[in-house]
């Protein structure tokens, strides 16, 4: 799936990736485009990076968040590189074979976990089948996927809850 191709200022590679969301992504393929300089194209539903190793790399990130759900504004984050972009599987780290009862665990009723999340750690998440994301700066997510890794194991959402709030009051 990786053509690589050298043109006469250096190395320059192609990469391909299926995306559900190409319509999402095409719909934004300029700004895209300029924020990560790399150029896109599609077939069918397989989108065609082309540029900088460096600028390609990051840019399959920013289509792997897509795909997980985030809105494009939000992953458009990635081009800064004081942010990441994490992705959990859930069934790696529950211990309950009712996945459907750890994603509600993360999600909560209306929203209310993740939206606690993100204003305790400053991160945007996205939860999309069984994969949760997580996309801030680097430091932030680190806390945030200890914390989402934690309670998708089971912890208490209260004993989750006291430890962003332990680790917010240590930054100021």
């Amino acid at each position: 799936m990786l053509d690589v191709k050298k043109p006469a200022g250096g190395l320059c590679m192609t990469e391909k990736i299926y995306t559900e969301n190409i319509r999402k992504i095409l719909n934004n393929k300029r700004e895209i485009e300029n924020a990560f300089k790399i150029k896109l194209s599609n077939e069918a539903k397989v989108l065609i990076i082309d540029g900088e190793p460096e600028k390609e790399l990051i840019a399959l990130s920013f289509v792997e968040a897509v795909d997980l759900g985030f809105s494009i504004q939000v992953a458009l984050d990635l081009k800064n590189e004081e942010f990441v972009f994490k992705k959990i599987n859930i069934k790696n780290i529950a211990k309950r074979k009712n996945l459907s009862q750890v994603r509600a665990r993360v999600i909560g009723r209306e929203r209310k976990v993740m939206d606690n999340f993100e204003y305790l750690t400053g991160c945007s998440l996205a939860l999309h089948d069984n994969f949760v994301g997580i996309i801030g700066i680097e430091e932030q997510v680190t806390k945030a996927e200890y914390a989402l890794k934690n309670l998708i194991a089971g912890s208490k959402h209260a004993n989750v809850y006291a430890y962003l709030e332990k680790e917010k009051a240590e930054e100021y």
